[in-house]
């Protein structure tokens, strides 16, 4: 482990440390740690130097939008590679929120996401990408002969 020293003004440093037990962190070396993880990240994603990601697509959508959870479900379906679940909310008698966790290529998970979320009647949609490292080899475990293989994933840094 490599250790370094940081200075923060009076102000910074007690905002920083009100930040840290309401965010669950034990100590300041925590709280950095997690910090300048996150950056590293939206740094990757924003230089388009994270070639494969794990992301949740959330979206609100009035159901009674014609046919357009049918179109949702469609692409979805459509896009069986990117797709690994979809959660689905109903919050009232019109409206229903969907997150779709996603996985592959940094590109066709961004592709996709702004497919879904231009749908008309879609709206309130987010997308969450972390940065992963993907192993695209076929891995033999025993699935049955419908689902002979599946590809893992796991969070950078």
């Amino acid at each position: 482990m490599e250790r370094f020293t940081i200075s923060l003004d009076e102000n910074l440093a007690r905002e920083f440390d009100a930040l840290i037990p309401s965010r669950g962190y034990e100590n300041r070396s925590e709280a950095v740690r997690d910090i300048l993880r996150a950056r590293i990240e939206e740094s990757r994603l924003e230089r388009r130097q994270a070639p494969y990601c794990i992301a949740a697509l959330s979206y609100i959508y009035n159901h009674h939008e014609r046919d357009l959870a049918e179109r949702l479900t469609s692409a979805q379906h459509a896009h069986h590679d990117l797709t690994v679940s979809t959660m689905h909310a109903h919050l009232d008698h019109d409206n229903c929120m969907e997150t779709v966790i996603l996985r592959g290529s940094t590109g066709a998970v961004r592709k996709f996401a702004d497919a879904m979320m231009a749908e008309r009647g879609v709206r309130h949609g987010a997308l969450n990408l972390v940065p992963a490292d993907l192993d695209p080899g076929r891995h033999h475990h025993h699935h049955g002969p419908d689902h002979p293989y599946h590809m893992h994933t796991r969070p950078k840094s």
